[in-house]
């Protein structure tokens, strides 16, 4: 019973953190840590991933048939299809699918590249709230000093290919991907609920392929109970992340995320301590 507990909690937390701007990677790290549980293996990791995949794909498929009919001149089609669909999407630039496929590049060089060595060199807990913080604020300051509420059909090729560079930082613990690329996308000048779904759009290559190349140390035996509920709980919490954080950036302000990071690192600063 208690690790069926600890796999809900810990897919819960995957869930939600994979897509606010507060770092999943810290949180995985610290709740374990905090509570003395163990490292549930590579075969838990994969399982929380493809919830999060899941959980993307889902919430945003009808919104990637408008894109990639759109991309390959049926964009009419797309919209006949959907216009009885009670999900709103959001109207998207005509090349956005080549947009987001150029922007990938810069973070699959990157992950193929440096993985490794942050793995090994870059997890220092002092590191990890260092980043919380800084981050934190920068996201802070360029939500509330940009002006412009821009949608997401303003963007382009350069613009989408400058929060793909900034996607690539995320392989560094405590900056969190779709904190980087909320803070990217804000500073183009995209209102805060577009930066929000542009951050979601950009990192689902990102996650698929994260998955994919994790799924192949995966073995059958591997799929067990553990593995199954972590599927279920960071599916079904990704996507009320997803769902929720959009409808509250279409009044509310990152400020509290900010505040959120700082205390976190706070906690992260006070255990490595005292420890």
């Amino acid at each position: 019973m208690l690790e069926i507990l600890q796999t809900l909690i810990i897919g819960a937390i995957q869930g939600v953190t994979e897509f606010l701007p507060v770092s999943s990677s810290a949180h995985l790290v610290l709740t374990p840590y905090i509570f003395g549980w163990g490292y549930k293996g590579l075969d838990f990791d994969v399982a929380l991933h493809f919830g999060t995949v899941i959980a993307i794909v889902c919430y945003f498929w009808k919104d990637w048939m408008i894109i990639i009919k759109s991309a390959v001149g049926s964009r009419q089609s797309a919209e006949d299809d959907l216009a009885n669909s009670k999900q709103q999407t959001a109207n998207y630039p005509k090349n956005l699918l080549w947009q987001i496929i150029i922007a990938t590049i810069p973070a699959g060089i990157a992950g193929f590249l440096i993985n490794d060595y942050v793995e090994s060199n870059l997890h220092s807990p002092i590191l990890l709230a260092s980043n919380l913080v800084i981050f934190g604020i920068i996201l802070y300051l360029v939500d509330r000093l940009v002006k412009k509420s821009n949608k997401l059909e303003t963007i382009g090729f350069k613009q989408s290919f400058f929060v793909g560079l900034a996607q690539s930082l995320a392989l560094i613990p405590g900056i969190s991907r779709s904190g980087i690329t909320m803070i990217a996308s804000r500073s183009l000048g995209l209102k805060r609920e577009s930066a929000a779904r542009f951050s979601f759009l950009l990192g689902t290559p990102a996650m698929i392929g994260a998955f994919l190349f994790e799924l192949k140390d995966l073995t059958l035996s591997d799929v067990r109970m553990p593995f199954i509920l972590g599927i279920i709980s960071s599916t079904i919490f990704g996507f009320l992340a997803i769902k929720y954080l959009l409808e509250y950036l279409k009044r509310g302000s990152f400020s509290v995320f900010m505040w959120y990071r700082i205390a976190l690192a706070i906690i992260v600063v006070g255990i490595y301590l005292a420890r």
